[in-house]
């Protein structure tokens, strides 16, 4: 990975992308969550977010989403998968096609 990656969780899920060469920041108060994300906003090309953090951060997110970088990716916490990035993957899937791929 590059120096254009960084990876911002609430736990030891940031160890792995550390072992791979991604910059990682771990931040568990939401106000701190939240000014370390708007840095990471301004110094990485992609970022990737624990889903418990994107939860947390979702409307930042959702208004990153408009500019074509930062690219944000959710990923897997600590505790697992979640409903979350389910739902944003499905969402962003809608918008890039125009129909519901994932309807059963």
């Amino acid at each position: 990975m590059s120096a254009d990656t960084a990876m911002l969780s609430k736990g030891e899920s940031a160890l792995a992308f550390r072992a791979a060469g991604v910059e990682t920041y771990t931040e568990t108060d939401p106000e701190k969550l939240r000014a370390t994300f708007k840095k990471l906003l301004t110094r990485y090309k992609v970022i990737f977010v624990t889903d418990d953090v994107a939860f947390e951060l979702d409307d930042l997110i959702k208004r990153t989403l408009e500019q074509p970088y930062p690219v944000i990716v959710p990923v897997p916490s600590d505790s697992g998968r979640s409903e979350y990035v389910q739902k944003q993957i499905r969402e962003q899937t809608e918008r890039a096609l125009g129909v519901d791929i994932f309807n059963k």
